[in-house]
């Protein structure tokens, strides 16, 4: 499978100008690619104002993205700010080639910015299952919390978006290795650049990393369009040679 990462800079809480940009950048990949991942909240930057850019899934970038994913023949998936009723969530959305859609809702609101204020909390972990492969959805902070992201269910690419800043970014790049160590699966990190409307630095740092902990893609700085091609089999044959999720603990996770 080949997995597209766009690093990007977002304009603050403008939807418009965001969706202009990722949709010069998505219609510009020449390639064959099969999955295009943008950042977390990638129609508005990490904000505490949902109410300024919040959709509906019946809204202008739900419908945009799809008609996008077919247009490509490709998969998409990012987060941006969803409204049911009185509640906003941070939703990270996965949109089919068919237009078919699926979602997963941030677990891990993150507390030191109040995120857990304004929005509400996902309860369910989200495995999706696309072109033979189960991929785990997660979101920024979820990154901190491994009995989240415990591979229990076989998946095979385990996928983070991000707005993570630069004063932290040390803890992103340690964090995605473990987590592709301790679940012998693939890995995609995508995080913005720029800064946001609070003046918070972001340096990317995206990368793909496979389940040895091995960099397909070192971490990047760069605004740009990455591509990377993923082997199942081989990542299959590693996790049976070393067997090593079959020793990991049984456990449950309340909501």
């Amino acid at each position: 499978m080949i997995v597209s990462l766009i690093q990007a800079p977002l304009v603050w809480e403008n939807p418009f100008e965001n969706r202009l940009y990722f949709e010069q950048k998505i219609k510009a990949i020449s390639q064959q690619t099969d999955l295009i991942v943008l950042p977390e909240m990638f129609t508005s930057g990490f904000t505490m104002n949902p109410k300024y850019v919040a959709e509906t899934m019946q809204g202008e970038t739900i419908s945009w993205l799809i008609e996008l994913a077919k247009a490509k023949n490709a998969a998409i998936t990012g987060s941006l700010v969803i409204q049911e009723g009185e509640h906003f969530f941070n939703r990270m959305v996965f949109v089919f080639p068919s237009g078919k859609l699926e979602y997963y809702d941030k677990r891990h609101l993150f507390t030191l910015a109040g995120e857990e204020k304004v929005y509400q909390l996902g309860n369910e972990k989200k495995i999706v299952e696309f072109n033979n492969w189960k991929i785990c959805l997660q979101v920024c902070y979820d990154l901190r919390f491994p009995v989240f992201a415990r591979n229990t269910e076989e998946y095979d690419l385990l996928i983070y978006v991000a707005n993570w800043p630069k004063v932290r970014i040390n803890a992103w790049d340690i964090l995605l290795k473990a987590r592709a160590v301790e679940n012998l699966t693939y890995v995609v990190g995508l995080n913005r650049i720029g800064l946001d409307g609070n003046q918070n630095e972001y340096v990317g740092h995206s990368q793909v990393i496979d389940e040895l902990g091995n960099y397909l893609l070192e971490p990047q700085r760069n605004e740009h369009v990455f591509h990377v091609e993923l082997d199942k089999e081989k990542m299959l044959e590693t996790r049976k040679k070393l067997n090593f999720l079959n020793d990991r603990d049984d456990f449950s996770i309340s909501t």
